[in-house]
């Protein structure tokens, strides 16, 4: 091969994968984490980097129901199911709340500038997944091996990127939060990944879950800060990554977009064969 290669590989978490006991299990990922581990074992000599992002939240944050309360019909106190949308009119209007009342104000600020924003985003209270310190944190076993695998066979480190650990803002993008918090560095830009990744002399193959959300943000916003000859070194593996279930429209898109800019999209098996060409 001609050029080094790099692997980014997005939220290969275990609460994504439609495995036993995984909170937010998207469809596809448990045998997209398997093609992804064999081509780390098979075509590993060839990559010479290798970037995992990992979603990292507590159980109270301002996506997860945890955060949350609504009205009953007598008017008492009552949870919020996993996949609601809460606009900031909703909040407005009474029909949702934040339980701790004193982030009333905050939140209605988060909202709007969310709402506001260019991807125009609407909060979704997301089932509780990706807690830091639990199983559902780890990333997938098989992949976890063949990253161990070539950690000893490369004598060197996977870089791992934790983000969402800021409970008052999504992050769906490994680059930076939805809506950046003055004074935390964690959720602005992560120039050090920035440039890690757009700096990188050779091929970049991208994977991970779910393509409909946290692969789509992380990779458009490292598109952004990319020329035409980057892009052009830009490789989606199409078989290692798939959409949340009623979003495939937006993972349809987001594949369409990347193309238009020169971004190739190639199944794993494709991948390897450009690998140990």
């Amino acid at each position: 091969m001609t050029h080094p290669a790099q692997l980014l590989i997005v939220d290969p978490q275990n609460d994504f994968c439609d495995i036993p006991g995984a909170t937010l299990p998207v469809a596809g990922a448990d045998a997209d984490m398997k093609r992804l581990a064999a081509l780390v074992d098979q075509a590993g000599g060839a990559i010479e980097d290798i970037v995992v992002t990992l979603d990292s939240h507590a159980v109270y944050a301002i996506e997860r129901p945890a955060f949350w309360q609504q009205p009953g019909t007598d008017g008492s106190p009552q949870p919020v199911a996993p996949f609601t949308q809460i606009k900031a009119d909703d909040v407005r209007a009474g029909r949702f709340a934040p339980r701790d009342a004193a982030l009333r104000g905050p939140v209605l600020g988060y909202l709007d500038a969310l709402e506001a924003s260019p991807k125009k985003y609407i909060l979704m209270v997301w089932p509780t997944h990706c807690v830091v310190g639990t199983w559902g944190h780890n990333v997938h076993g098989e992949l976890a091996a063949a990253l161990g695998r070539w950690e000893a066979a490369r004598l060197r480190t996977v870089e791992k990127v934790l983000k969402g650990l800021n409970p008052m803002t999504e992050q769906y993008s490994a680059v930076r939060a939805e809506v950046p918090i003055a004074g935390d560095p964690r959720t602005q830009t992560n120039r050090a990944l920035v440039d890690r990744i757009v700096g990188f002399p050779g091929l970049t193959f991208i994977a991970g879950e779910a393509s409909s959300h946290c692969v789509a943000a992380t990779a458009e916003d490292l598109f952004a800060e990319m020329s035409a000859e980057r892009l052009a070194r830009v490789v989606l593996i199409e078989d290692a990554m798939s959409t949340v279930g009623g979003f495939e429209a937006g993972a349809s898109s987001f594949a369409q977009r990347a193309r238009a800019l020169g971004v190739r999209t190639m199944t794993a098996a494709q991948a390897l064969g450009l690998l140990s060409a």
